[in-house]
């Protein structure tokens, strides 16, 4: 008679089969599957984006580093008199945020610019320029590998609301929407491309399409075009908002920037 064979053995096994078997179904099912456009790309552009060496984005966080030690403005000052590099880890990952003292939420690089106008007293970076865009790379990159952390900030929650609504909302001549494409459609081709979850772990990126580096407004643009809607002006708190949204629902994915996308 073997272990199992034995009187009361086998109810038990029964008993415990079931529990395993709920346990794993129930992990299944909260497993986390979302994922990052990095996964979604192939063997070559991941190694791109791994190799530093490779990585095109990495020459603007170059330049970001020049410009962070750079006295700047009629204070004189460099962001490098304030911070220390080390003070820059985890930043990135807990933007859009309210600074000390606003009513509204700031991007990382529109934190950044309001730091060059009031603490350097310089003239902002215009938006999308190559020295926003490469402080912006550089601060980012100090983060890379942490959990993106958006702050439990109760002003922000009609924001994010706010950006909730444009992602679900149907806009342009195509009549689509952010979620009918990343949410209903995601893991399919699209011009012979997969369609992303449009999770925004690696910005500013540096896309082959645009052969050069990019904020995630740049890109949210851009899907606005290409659904035939007009776009929102840059400095439009729309975009902003849209950015809440989609840090919170990227909540405790790893932060990636710069990275690498086709």
């Amino acid at each position: 008679m073997t272990w199992s064979d034995r009187p009361g053995r086998r109810p038990a096994l029964v008993l415990l089969a079931l529990v395993f078997g709920a346990s794993l179904a129930a992990a299944q099912v909260g497993a986390d599957t979302r994922r990052s456009g990095y996964q979604d790309m192939g063997p070559a552009l991941q190694k791109m984006q791994d190799d530093d060496t490779a990585n095109p984005a990495m020459l603007f966080v170059q330049l970001g580093e020049q410009l962070w030690s750079k006295p700047a403005g009629a204070a004189g000052k460099a962001c490098a008199d304030c911070h220390s590099v080390a003070d820059m880890k985890g930043v990135a990952v807990r933007y859009p945020a309210i600074a000390k003292g606003a009513d509204r939420p700031l991007d990382l690089d529109g934190r950044i610019s309001l730091c060059r106008t009031a603490n350097q007293q310089a003239e902002p970076f215009a938006p999308e320029s190559r020295d926003l865009l490469s402080l912006t790379a550089f601060v980012a990159h100090q983060s890379r590998g942490l959990p993106i952390a958006p702050p439990d900030d109760p002003r922000l929650r009609p924001f994010r609301d706010h950006g909730a609504e444009i992602y679900r909302r149907r806009q342009g001549q195509l009549n689509l929407s952010c979620a009918i494409c990343h949410d209903d459609n995601a893991g399919k081709k699209l011009a012979g491309v997969t369609i992303p979850q449009a999770h925004p772990t690696g910005y500013p990126i540096y896309r082959l399409e645009w052969q050069a580096l990019g904020s995630l407004k740049r890109r949210l643009r851009n899907c606005l075009v290409g659904i035939r809607a007009e776009p929102y002006g840059y400095g439009s708190l729309d975009y902003v908002a849209l950015e809440i949204f989609l840090a919170d629902r990227a909540r405790g994915m790893l932060w990636e920037a710069p990275g690498v996308r086709p």
